[in-house]
């Protein structure tokens, strides 16, 4: 692992050293596509400011080397970074691993212990899986977000931290927010500057690159000197990759230990991309009354005014409901039920 800094500030960041002692398998992930390029303008943009910056994607795209690359290029880089995965965490310890206890302040507590919030003091915290917090946590978190003033459990003096805050979920938060599972206040304070990273199906000029790195890296691991051939390169490309990056990581560790590796890829592969091919199906006949057609008509004519007017008001959910003369509660209920995003958003 590279132990150098983080390189001047007037190389760009995509070419700045950004492995050090924050990323530990600092792979080629970081500009290897016009979308993760993307991602890097606005992480080059926003490391140097103290903004909360919220990273989303599926399981696997690599938002933790998103986050790590954010602390290695701010004024934070000196500090720790500190990961908290919230989903990982036993809900009732979750509130003493964050922020720490006083010496019997329950069972078991039999001296004082630390948060990571104070351990990422000066540093960064990385919240993953956030959308996985309870929602009474979640209601002191916000509070912490705040003046990043808070107590220890058990405690009654107030600790203040000087801590950057990213987070991450794989989950769609609008909708746990409509069911009531996350705080819409939290969301907001959360997400001040917003990253989607794309799963790696959307961005599959980087899978040679990734796959050779991981290979040179397996190879050095397990000293071995196993070569891909064409057409297993070829069916790494072509392949959906439901588990992203980590599953790429993974397939290639199988091809280097194993030496039926590149068959078992092969009969993966075969198996039809993650399920979605096969054998075509006949065309079945549908029909449908015209209720049936009037009440579709009537979805798609909903959807494209819904569309029409939240991009003319910039994605203002209170002045959309004001203009379809709706409650702000059935905007987000419609919003969900069909699915829709902003076009900024989907970008990445």
């Amino acid at each position: 692992m590279s132990t150098g800094q983080v390189d001047s500030a007037d190389k760009p960041l995509a070419e700045k050293d950004l492995g050090g002692r924050h990323l530990t398998h600092p792979v080629p992930l970081l500009d290897g596509s016009p979308q993760m390029r993307a991602i890097m303008r606005i992480v080059e943009n926003v490391a140097d400011t103290d903004a909360t910056v919220l990273i989303r994607g599926e399981s696997g795209v690599g938002k933790d080397l998103v986050a790590r690359a954010i602390h290695a290029a701010s004024g934070h880089r000196d500090g720790p970074f500190v990961k908290v995965n919230c989903a990982a965490i036993p809900s009732g310890l979750l509130e003493s691993e964050l922020f720490g206890h006083e010496k019997g302040a329950f069972t078991g507590a039999y001296r004082r212990k630390l948060g990571q919030f104070e351990c990422a003091n000066n540093g960064t915290i990385y919240l993953d899986e956030i959308a996985e917090l309870p929602l009474a946590l979640q209601a002191k978190l916000l509070h912490v977000l705040q003046d990043f003033l808070f107590s220890r459990v058990g405690g009654d003096g107030l600790i203040d931290v000087n801590t950057r805050v990213i987070a991450a979920t794989n989950r769609n938060v609008e909708h746990a927010m409509i069911r009531g599972e996350f705080r819409e206040d939290l969301y907001y304070r959360l997400n001040v500057v917003e990253l989607h990273v794309p799963p790696l199906r959307e961005r599959k000029e980087e899978i040679p690159l990734l796959a050779s790195w991981f290979l040179s890296r397996f190879n050095e691991q397990y000293g071995r000197t196993k070569q891909l051939a064409p057409e297993t390169m070829t069916r790494l490309t072509e392949y959906s990759w439901p588990g992203n990056v980590r599953e790429l990581e993974n397939v290639i560790r199988r091809l280097v230990v194993l030496t039926e590796g590149e068959q078992e890829f092969r009969a993966l592969a075969a198996r039809g991309q993650n399920g979605h091919a096969g054998p075509p199906q006949p065309a079945s006949v549908v029909t449908e009354s015209l209720r049936e057609i009037a009440r579709r008509s009537a979805r798609e004519a909903e959807r494209h005014a819904l569309v029409a007017v939240l991009e003319r008001v910039r994605w203002n959910r209170a002045e959309a409901s004001r203009v379809l003369k709706v409650s702000y509660k059935t905007l987000l209920n419609k919003i969900s039920e069909h699915e829709l995003t902003p076009s900024w958003r989907r970008q990445f």
